[in-house]
């Protein structure tokens, strides 16, 4: 028995080892991104060009797995229950920082404490957006004072209950004092056939699902929800231009481990996300489809879903929006 406790006591050891020892040549296989929305979306399509580009800069795979229900919060806690290794993304959103905490009676997870994260990686804003043939305002002044005088049957479109651009709708209603009705759909691909039909009379929704059809001149961008005018839409002005002031609401995401995952290896996929993120090339093919790329320290993600949470909490109450 004496002459077994050495070596006892190696294999005993031996998983404090192994951790120091993946952290130093993470990563060393293919890496999962779990993407907690349907393909083709948004967050599916920019996270797939951020995961070309890791591939590129770390070396290994970079696989995508979509896991969406739930707004989200079914991919994300999938996440949360990950090994802590390295080998498990998360591509979070401000709904799972900011929002969904707020409909959703109960959460499987709590952002603040079983997520690591890595870095803020995109923002999206939101456009002000009407039917050219159907609204005749060419401001979002005289849409306001169209809609005012119009006295009923206003409407406004977005891709569910909870979504910022649900949000961003209520909170546009309450702000200027105009009474439109909700009407959810699945996505932007069944909003905008109902505005151009004139079923809906606008939406502020995701800006990258909106160029297309603005640049075709079919609908009619009054505003953005962006701090600053947007490279894709030179000439639409931001909602303090356009006369509507604090009214910055932007769609953002941000990369996360499970909590746990050791700091040397969140500290690599950061080094590796500015690089990215500083590279012209990745920043115009983000703006291609009105993203704008980031990069942050792993506390300014944790930071920035604080910072926001009052004003979703407020949105969310004046929606009367609720997703259990």
């Amino acid at each position: 028995m004496l002459a077994r406790r050495p070596l006892l006591g190696a294999g005993l050891a031996l998983p404090f080892i192994r951790p120091a020892v993946a952290q130093g040549d993470w990563p060393n296989r293919t890496v999962r991104i779990i993407v907690p929305y349907p393909p083709a979306g948004s967050v599916d399509v920019l996270t797939r060009i951020l995961a070309e580009r890791l591939q590129q800069q770390l070396g290994q795979n970079f696989v995508i797995e979509n896991r969406g229900g739930a707004g989200g919060n079914i991919g994300m806690d999938v996440l949360a229950k990950a090994d802590p290794d390295g080998y498990t993304i998360g591509s979070a959103t401000i709904g799972h920082f900011s929002i969904n905490r707020y409909l959703y009676s109960r959460m499987p997870f709590d952002s603040d404490k079983d997520f690591a994260p890595v870095s803020l990686t995109w923002e999206l804003p939101n456009v002000f957006v009407v039917s050219s043939q159907h609204v005749p305002a060419r401001t979002l002044q005289e849409f306001i004072a169209w809609a005012k005088q119009k006295q009923g049957g206003l409407s406004f479109g977005s891709p569910g209950v909870g979504t910022t651009p649900h949000l961003s709708g209520a909170l546009f209603n309450s702000r200027v004092g105009l009474n439109a009705d909700h009407v959810p759909f699945r996505g932007a691909a069944q909003t905008i056939p109902a505005m151009l039909s004139g079923d809906v009379t606008f939406a502020l929704d995701n800006l990258s699902s909106y160029v297309p059809v603005v640049q075709e001149g079919r609908m009619r961008a009054l505003a953005v929800t962006s701090p600053e005018r947007v490279p894709s839409l030179p000439d639409v002005p931001t909602m303090a231009e356009a006369g509507v002031p604090d009214f910055v609401v932007t769609s953002w995401s941000a990369f996360v481990f499970p909590a746990g995952t050791p700091r040397p290896i969140v500290d690599r996929l950061n080094a590796a996300l500015k690089a990215i993120a500083a590279d012209p090339s990745l920043q115009s093919r983000f703006g291609q489809v009105g993203a704008k790329a980031l990069w942050s320290t792993p506390e300014a993600v944790t930071e920035r879903g604080q910072k926001e949470r009052p004003m979703w909490q407020e949105a969310v109450r004046i929606s009367g929006a609720r997703a259990d």
